[in-house]
C-alpha cells in the first residue's frame, strides 16, 4: 500500500499481483480522500454525498455601498454571449492564420520551393499569436455592455465607452482607498 499526500488530500494506493496457471493478474486500485481536504471555506465539509450535492454559496454586503456594487455587477445573458462570441472570434481568426501558415511554411519547405528562414517563422508566430493574446481584450472591450443594444461590427465605439468607464471605477476605487 502506498500513500501519496496532496495538501490535505490523501490519494491511497493499493496493489495487488496474483498468480493463476501460469497467469500473472495485478490490479491497482486508487482511492482518492476528498474529505480530508477543507478547501477555500471555511464550511465543515458534507457528511453524505447525496446529502448536499449543491453548494450553497451565500454572499452578504455589509453596507449599503456593497450592495449597490453588486447589483451592478450583474450581466445580463445577453451580453456574456455577445463578450464570447466576440472573444471566441477575436482570438480564433488570428490564431488559426498562425498554424495555418505554420502549416504553410512547412509545406513550402517540404517540396523544396523556398527555404524558408527561421526567423520568418517565428515573426509570423510572434504576430499572429500575439494578435490572438490581445484579442481577449479586444473581444472583451469591444462588445456593447448594454443588453439593448447590439454595437457596430469592429465595436470602436463600445471600446471607447468601456474603456473609460472600466477607468472610472478603478480610480473610484483609488479615491475611496484615500479617504
Amino acid at each position: 500500500m502506498n500513500t501519496l499526500l496532496l495538501g490535505q488530500t490523501s490519494l491511497v494506493l493499493f496493489s495487488s499481483t496474483s498468480l493463476n496457471q501460469n497467469n500473472i493478474n495485478s490490479s491497482i486500485k486508487c482511492q482518492l480522500n476528498t474529505n480530508a481536504g477543507k478547501g477555500f471555506t471555511s464550511r465543515k465539509p458534507p457528511q453524505n454525498a447525496k446529502e448536499n450535492t449543491q453548494l450553497d454559496i451565500k454572499t452578504t454586503a455589509t453596507n449599503s455601498k456593497d450592495r449597490k456594487k453588486n447589483e451592478d455587477d450583474e450581466i445580463p445573458q445577453e451580453v456574456v454571449y455577445r463578450i464570447i462570441k466576440r472573444i471566441l472570434i477575436s482570438v480564433g481568426g488570428p490564431m488559426a492564420l498562425g498554424l495555418a501558415s505554420l502549416k504553410f511554411f512547412g509545406y513550402v519547405k517540404e517540396e523544396g520551393i523556398w527555404d524558408v528562414p527561421i526567423g520568418v517563422v517565428f515573426g509570423t508566430l510572434f504576430l499572429t499569436f500575439g494578435a490572438s493574446a490581445l484579442g481577449i481584450a479586444y473581444g472583451a472591450l469591444s462588445s456593447s455592455l448594454d443588453a439593448n443594444r447590439e454595437g457596430s461590427l469592429l465595436g470602436l465605439e463600445e471600446i471607447q465607452e468601456n474603456w473609460v468607464e472600466m477607468w472610472k471605477e478603478e480610480n473610484e476605487e483609488k479615491e475611496d482607498d484615500i479617504y
